[in-house]
This record gives C-alpha cells, sequence and structure tokens, in this order.
C-alpha cells in the first residue's frame, strides 16, 4: 500500500511540475495601480512566475528598455533572458514568444506591447465588455510589427 502511495505522489508532483512554466518575470509597476495587480494574478493562474517592484516613476525605465511612449502602458514586465513585455500581454502570448527561437534569437525584437489599457484585456476586465486590440511585436529601431489581433475575450486563452 505504501508503494502505491509513493507511486501516485511522484506521479501527481511529475504532472504539476510538467503543466508549469518556467517563465519568470520581474514586473515594475506603480504601487497605487490596480489593474496591475490584476494582471499578475491573471500571470500566476496562467502558471508565469513574477517578482512585482513598484516604482513611483516609470518612464525612465521605460526609456531604459527601448519602449517608445506610443507603445507604453501602466506596467513592463522583463524576462530572464531581457525581453520586455509591456502592458496587459496575454500569458498566452508571452509564452509563445519566449517558447519561439525564431523570435527570441533576432537581435531585432526586443518583446511585446499591449499599448494603453484595451477594456477586457487581463486585468482589465470590466464585465462582459470588450475591446478587439493588438499585441505588437517591438522592434530595437522603435517600429513594430503584428504579433496577435485579439478580436474576443476568449482568443486571450
Amino acid at each position: 500500500m505504501k508503494k502505491f502511495y509513493l507511486v501516485v505522489t511522484l506521479w501527481l508532483m511529475s504532472a504539476m511540475a510538467y503543466g508549469k512554466s518556467n517563465i519568470e518575470l520581474e514586473v515594475f509597476k506603480s504601487p497605487t495601480c490596480g489593474c496591475c495587480e490584476l494582471w499578475l494574478n491573471h500571470l500566476t493562474a496562467q502558471g508565469i512566475a513574477h517578482k512585482a517592484t513598484d516604482l513611483n516613476y516609470l518612464g525612465s525605465l521605460k526609456r531604459k528598455f527601448g519602449i517608445k511612449q506610443n507603445y507604453q502602458s501602466c506596467h513592463t514586465g522583463v524576462s530572464k533572458s531581457g525581453f520586455i513585455f509591456e502592458g496587459h500581454v496575454p500569458a498566452k502570448f508571452i509564452k509563445l514568444f519566449l517558447q519561439n527561437e525564431t523570435l527570441t534569437q533576432d537581435i531585432q525584437n526586443i518583446g511585446l506591447s499591449v499599448p494603453a489599457m484595451p477594456l477586457g484585456s487581463p486585468g482589465m476586465e470590466v464585465g462582459e465588455r470588450f475591446m478587439p486590440y493588438q499585441v505588437l511585436l517591438l522592434k530595437k529601431d522603435g517600429s513594430h510589427e503584428v504579433f496577435a489581433e485579439i478580436d474576443s475575450y476568449e482568443e486571450q486563452f
């Protein structure tokens, strides 16, 4: 019987480890921003670990990472490998980006952005309301490409 419990325990532990992401972000945010906390909850629910750092002024940090003003939002996530995730980027697309070697090995790519704060994006949920938006792939030269077009709430997961 003990052997059975050991096997079941080991199986459950391996299943939980397999389901977890090894992605971890350091997230810089305002100490008073509620939607940032909700976005962090979204990351946790989707298996992305994070460490939050509160800053009163994020402008210089965003400039340091090369995030032009028209791509900015209320918080900035940075992966261990230095890629940035600006604003309410769904965890699904953070994972897709970081797991795509073609994207992560292209030295022109700096990360993803969801500019502004689209209604219905992770952390910006208000009832059933949803506003379609784009996830942008940011480039070192300040340009961008459309990484994903989100036309419904369900497409974020």
